[in-house]
């Protein structure tokens, strides 16, 4: 099976949209990260409750969390019959971007966030770094369904995969791998040297998903994130037509869940890694070192978020 999951989130989407959404059965989960936070709560809709807390006192950290816990009990109550159904049903939150490096903010910070929501199909986003797999390893043993996020390269698949593995059978998990930021980079490189331009995000996709398919694992899946297009002459689903892979999520902004909602969707063809390996043997004589492209690319993400983060809490003062 694979699974759709909204990448968006607001509170007026939540009450109407999302609820039709889950209800129709076209989606199953939804995911949220700083970047969609900093978006949401610049509408009118949350303005009162803003000021309201600030007459509490709440500085804009506090301020942020309690709207982002209420969205997210409120996204998790709506996914809840199709959780206890067993057909996914599981809403994501990202820890502060600004504790990338820092295992143990990392774990405390998921922890506060995990009992303050109070749900069970709440997952935990946390960055696929070294703290993070610290993090990853240690809420997984305390039974928190991990999201594992920022991956973009089979080595961070693999260790996040080790990491969320040790909660056992009794938690589910994703990996979270990034896929269109691949080609946005790299596609004008790729023309120069009269490449195929569109293929290194979900080919790399589609390998690390091998890798976490041979592994083993019913509990922890590949999810395709970063599934937006840029380009104008692809479809906007360009990536859900390449992508949609069985025990895998596509999560999806909400421009390419309207363009897939009347259709059919088929499964994709499956590339073994042999032949990905095949076209990737082109990109270093091409100048394309791909491990310095998965770091950049991390780095990247990493700045994008604490940006917004920031921004966020500035908007909030």
């Amino acid at each position: 099976m694979t699974s759709i999951w909204v990448d968006y989130l607001d509170r007026e989407f939540l009450d109407t949209t999302f609820k039709d959404w889950v209800n129709s059965r076209l989606v199953n989960g939804l995911t949220s990260n700083p970047a969609i936070f900093s978006n949401a709560l610049k509408k009118d809709v949350y303005k009162g409750e803003i000021e309201k807390l600030k007459k509490e006192g709440k500085n804009s950290k506090e301020i942020y969390e309690e709207l982002a816990v209420r969205d997210i009990q409120k996204a998790c109550d709506i996914l809840e019959p199709l959780y206890d159904e067993g057909d996914d049903g599981f809403a994501s939150i990202e820890v502060d971007p600004r504790l990338i490096n820092d295992a143990k903010g990392t774990i405390d910070e998921a922890l506060r966030l995990y009992d303050k929501i109070e749900r069970d199909n709440v997952m935990i986003k946390i960055p696929a770094n070294e703290a993070g797999y610290k993090a990853m390893e240690e809420l997984a043993k305390r039974g928190i369904n991990i999201n594992a996020t920022l991956v973009f390269s089979p080595n961070q698949a693999m260790k996040s995969l080790e990491a969320i593995s040790k909660g056992g059978r009794r938690i589910e998990g994703v990996i979270s791998v990034f896929v269109s930021r691949f080609d946005r980079k790299l596609n004008n490189q790729l023309a120069m040297q009269n490449l195929a331009k569109d293929r290194v995000g979900f080919f790399n996709a589609i390998k690390i998903y091998n890798q976490i398919e041979e592994a083993g694992y019913s509990n922890i899946r590949t999810l395709f994130a970063s599934t937006g297009v840029k380009q104008d002459y692809l479809n906007k689903d360009y990536y859900v037509e390449n992508l949609y892979l069985p025990h895998s999520v596509l999560t999806l902004p909400l421009d390419v869940i309207e363009e897939i909602k009347n259709k059919e969707l088929n499964e994709s063809f499956h590339f073994q890694t042999k032949h990905i390996d095949a076209f990737f043997s082109f990109l270093t004589p091409a100048g394309i070192n791909m491990q310095k492209v998965y770091q950049e690319l991390f780095d990247e993400g990493v700045e994008a978020f604490e940006k917004a983060f920031e921004d966020m809490l500035n908007s909030i003062k």
